[in-house]
């Protein structure tokens, strides 16, 4: 059966008839004795014509029909003319502030995910259908999807905003590596504070090797700047069934803390169970772990502006002397005593990122490090190490 339509379609184009006649979406398929398809075509097409009009001139006169779709058909060109533009209105702005506007879906991968489907709906309905492909009925279901798209992200980032607190981030492609930083970066936006003082947010896992190795550059750090309490019961060591078994470290979320001059935030996973993430109390970490952390652990924060992610803070290998395995069990012991004295093989492994930690800090603070060194009785090394990292920072 021809389709008349599409004859019409092609006819607007220019094509000429036999080019039509030889397109398949045409559907038009003569006897074996015609021997110009065209002509036949058109011959046709004219008879139809003017069939159909003799057809409405007996037809009865009533109100005049519309040729759109009917309002409440929904094809598949239709759907994908209301979701595309909704998705990707939303993708893209939660692209640009992960938080809050993605902060209920992220852009990537899920928002990403949902816009390549409506896409490849919409397409896919345009190829098949045989009927218009742009009519006043998919404008108006387009210009729909925008506004909707528009009111959607809008909604989902005051919401998050103002009812739940979560603060703006810019995306990935905001940070900036830190020089010399060993794998930190920088974040143009305002402090992560508490009760005044900036916040160092931990966020990992007991039985994850690399967040084992790096525990112990934030013990350190913390203990130069306030007291910390129940170290000794805090001991312990990576799973015996991933990479690096028996990684001794420091359980940061048994610990107790006081400080007048940080605050400290540890979202820690202590099940012991293998692949088991921590979860989130608030927006605040939920909109930092969804946007920077790579769904990868350990993560670390500094004031919301200085992060340690997607790579290990101190390689687990570099410990390797220090396992389980190797010690009888106390190779943790071993190595906070060492830490503690700022001595040793394995504090020369650490010093350099804890350092780093406490550089950061001191940025955030706003104190001077001579300032620091003497309240917290610093020794000459790490004031000396911890001056010229912060300047490093700028």
């Amino acid at each position: 059966m021809v389709d008349w339509d599409r004859v019409e379609q092609l006819r607007a184009k220019g094509w000429d008839w036999d080019q039509i006649a030889d397109d398949e979406k045409v559907g038009f398929h003569p006897d074996a004795s015609v021997h110009d398809a065209g002509r036949a075509l058109r011959g046709l097409y004219h008879r139809q014509r003017s069939r159909e009009g003799r057809a409405r001139d007996s037809a009865p006169r009533g109100p005049k029909k519309s040729a759109s779709l009917p309002e409440h058909i929904w094809t598949l060109p239709r759907i994908g003319y209301l979701a595309t533009p909704i998705l990707g209105i939303w993708g893209l702005l939660a692209y640009v502030a992960p938080s809050p506007v993605g902060i209920l879906l992220g852009a990537i991968p899920w928002l990403a995910i949902g816009f390549a489907v409506a896409a490849f709906i919409l397409a896919f309905g345009l190829l098949r259908t045989t009927a218009k492909r742009w009519t006043p009925l998919f404008r108006t279901t387009l210009i729909s999807g925008i506004v909707v798209g528009l009111l959607v992200a809008g909604l989902v980032g005051l919401t998050g905003y103002l009812l739940f607190g979560c603060p703006y981030l810019p995306p990935s492609s905001a940070l900036t590596s830190v020089a010399g930083g060993a794998g930190w970066t920088h974040v143009p936006v305002g402090p992560w504070q508490q009760d005044g003082k900036p916040v160092l947010f931990f966020y990992g896992a007991s039985w994850c090797p690399f967040c084992s190795a790096g525990s112990w550059t934030i013990y350190k750090a913390l203990s130069d700047f306030g007291t910390v309490t129940g170290a000794g019961s805090a001991l312990g060591f990576s799973s015996l069934a991933d990479t690096d078994p028996g990684t001794p470290e420091i359980i940061l979320a048994k610990l107790g803390y006081s400080s007048p001059t940080i605050s400290i935030v540890i979202d820690e996973d202590t099940s012991g169970v293998d692949g088991t993430f921590p979860g989130t109390s608030n927006c605040y970490e939920q909109a930092y772990v969804g946007a920077y952390s790579g769904s990868a652990i350990p993560f670390v924060v500094i004031n919301g502006q200085y992060m340690h992610a997607l790579t290990p803070i101190i390689n687990p290998s570099d410990l390797g002397q220090y396992t389980d395995g190797n010690t009888g069990g106390t190779g943790a012991q071993t190595v906070l005593g060492q830490v503690n004295a700022e001595n040793g093989t394995a504090w020369s492994v650490l010093q350099s990122q804890a350092w780093w930690v406490m550089a950061f800090l001191t940025k955030a603070t706003g104190e001077t490090v001579s300032t620091l060194a003497t309240e917290y009785k610093w020794s000459a090394a790490t004031q000396s190490a911890v001056t010229g990292y912060l300047a490093q920072i700028g």
